[in-house]
């Protein structure tokens, strides 16, 4: 995949504060929302049949916390660590504590670059995420987890250069992510439910790491239907990579 790069305008990016990161977080509880009969029917074939309406309940407790957030302009890490506030404390199942870790680590990482988003900060909570995540999981990539989006996501995060926009990086990470989780459907689970079935989950894309793609592709828009996205490279980003005649 190419890497992104190039000017990102004026000083500070004010366009990527917390104002950014709050739609993306809505897009993300919408995208949820408009998919979570996708997302139940793939969790009933290799998992407990659970993962969309944890997902779901989990982003409506995000959507309730940014609803409280103070009016007026925030830091882009603000939504985030009311996102990881809202999984850890809200949701149980397996994906609730880790995907409040993957925004745990994201909202450390863009508080300690400043009141934006950037690249870098980008870069190093992907990174700090995909540890955690690894770390309380136990899960390695092959393992038909979310860590095999994850993985990829973070490794085009960390392709794009230092000057990169935001909005770009998360959406190198989202074509990481969706490879990821068309690999998956390829793969013997390991972890969970699903290594309980053998080869009655094969051709199945994991559930979890489905969520990871949803969380990047959000960044830039609504996911309405998965099934294009789980059987070839998202068309809309193809269009947006396209360079301009």
């Amino acid at each position: 995949m190419a890497v992104v790069g190039g000017p990102v305008g004026t000083p500070g990016h004010t366009e990527f504060d917390g104002a950014f990161t709050e739609r993306w977080l809505r897009r993300f509880a919408a995208s949820a929302a408009a998919v979570e009969r996708e997302l139940t029917e793939l969790d009933q074939q290799v998992g407990d049949g659970d993962f969309g309406t944890n997902l779901c309940t989990g982003l409506g407790a995000v959507v309730a916390a940014l609803d409280r957030l103070p009016a007026g302009p925030t830091a882009a890490a603000t939504p985030l660590g009311a996102a990881a506030t809202a999984f850890l404390d809200d949701v149980g199942g397996t994906s609730g504590p880790l995907f409040g870790l993957v925004f745990q680590e994201l909202a450390a990482a863009a508080a300690a670059a400043g009141p934006v988003l950037d690249a870098p900060g980008l870069a190093a909570g992907a990174a700090a995420a995909l540890a955690a995540v690894q770390r309380v999981g136990e899960a390695e990539p092959g393992d038909k987890t979310l860590v095999d989006a994850l993985a990829p996501a973070v490794r085009e995060i960390q392709r794009c250069l230092a000057d990169s926009r935001p909005d770009q990086v998360l959406l190198a990470a989202a074509d990481g992510a969706w490879e990821g989780v068309r690999n998956t459907a390829m793969l013997r689970a390991r972890r969970g439910r699903a290594s309980y079935l053998g080869e009655r989950a094969s051709g199945i894309a994991d559930p979890g790491a489905v969520g990871v793609g949803l969380l990047f592709t959000s960044a830039g828009r609504e996911v309405t239907v998965l099934a294009p996205l789980l059987s070839g490279p998202d068309p809309e980003s193809t269009d947006r990579r396209r360079p301009a005649p």
